[in-house]
């Protein structure tokens, strides 16, 4: 297949992809909003259209990081948690409900709360990995293991803690350490689309150098490429985008890789820029489609990420079974 007729298969593909994530938007928001009664009508949709863009803002976020993750590594199993910034996550808010309580600022105030999250995630994920990829020489393998190490380091501490705390505060914590949507403030929105338009911008020389880096080191670097210095910039990108997805939404560690591997997969090209559109909304679809269960089935009694647990780990091992050429 020539370049032109792959191209031309990939749009149309992305405009299919649009329109059905359009109608799904469509769905969830008109769905049983009852809208013959206006002011019930104009409540409920100031309910989901937060929710919405929350999912959006969370969808792009993590399907850029895991594209760009997996490339940098150069395989297709391993995604951006592997880095450990759900475990932070989990750990920051277990520790602000153990020593400060459920009544403090940090845990009643939601965009303190997002604030921090976002601030130490960013902060101490960008000093820990930065300061490894060069003390490892740069070697982004050892900081996937330095990672799982600080993961289980962070989980440690994070179960002692659970152990001894009051059970009324881990009820009220556990709300905060899955993805659910049913409390979303929406003034963390306008926050997080600047932090990922700047991300864009700051890194837009380095995003558009994915596909050559995707061609190995010794390639990139004889074209002409930084490759330490372009590889440490996107690692970082990476950082701050699981961090804002995190903050925005809580943990969803497998929706990478099921966005990633199924945009590669639906599109078979090595454009980044495909790849990362596709992935985006592909994880839209999933998100609303999950929400929308979760809402209308289960009457909020399950969150989204227990669907998306179940079917990305089906997923992941169905690339380790069926898909050798995928790591």
């Amino acid at each position: 297949m020539n370049r032109a007729k792959m191209h031309r298969r990939n749009v149309t593909r992305l405009a299919l992809l649009a329109v059905m994530v359009l109608v799904a938007v469509v769905f969830y928001l008109l769905v049983n909003s009852h809208p013959e009664k206006p002011k019930l009508f104009q409540y409920i949709l100031s309910l989901r259209l937060p929710t919405l863009l929350c999912m959006i803002i969370a969808c792009i976020s993590i399907g850029a990081a895991t594209l760009i993750f997996q490339s940098i590594v150069n395989n297709r199993i391993v995604t951006p948690a592997l880095l450990g910034m759900n475990s932070i996550y989990s750990f920051l808010h277990t520790a602000a409900v153990f020593v400060l309580g459920t009544g403090s600022t940090l845990f009643l105030n939601a965009n303190l709360a997002f604030a921090v999250d976002l601030l130490t995630m960013g902060v101490v994920g960008t000093l820990i990995y930065w300061y490894l990829f060069k003390k490892t020489g740069h070697n982004v393998l050892y900081i996937m293991l330095i990672g799982t190490v600080l993961s289980s380091l962070f989980g440690s501490v994070q179960s002692a803690m659970i152990r001894v705390m009051d059970p009324n505060e881990y009820d009220a914590l556990l709300g905060s350490l899955v993805a659910d949507f049913n409390n979303i403030n929406g003034e963390i929105i306008l926050f997080a689309t600047i932090m990922l338009l700047v991300l864009a911008f700051v890194l837009r020389r380095e995003l558009g150098l994915l596909d050559v880096i995707t061609m190995g080191r010794n390639q990139a670097i004889n074209l002409g490429v930084d490759y330490d210095n372009v590889i440490r910039k996107l690692l970082f990108g990476v950082v701050l985008c699981m961090a804002v997805a995190t903050a925005t939404i809580g943990p969803v560690s497998f929706l990478g890789l099921i966005v990633a591997n199924m945009s590669r997969q639906i599109f078979k090209t090595y454009k980044h820029s495909h790849l990362m559109v596709g992935a985006s909304l592909m994880g839209m679809l999933a998100l609303i489609g999950g929400q929308m269960i979760s809402q209308h089935l289960f009457h909020f009694t399950v969150p989204v990420s227990t669907f998306v647990t179940i079917a990305g780990g089906i997923y992941f091992l169905y690339l380790l079974l069926f898909k050798k050429g995928a790591y």
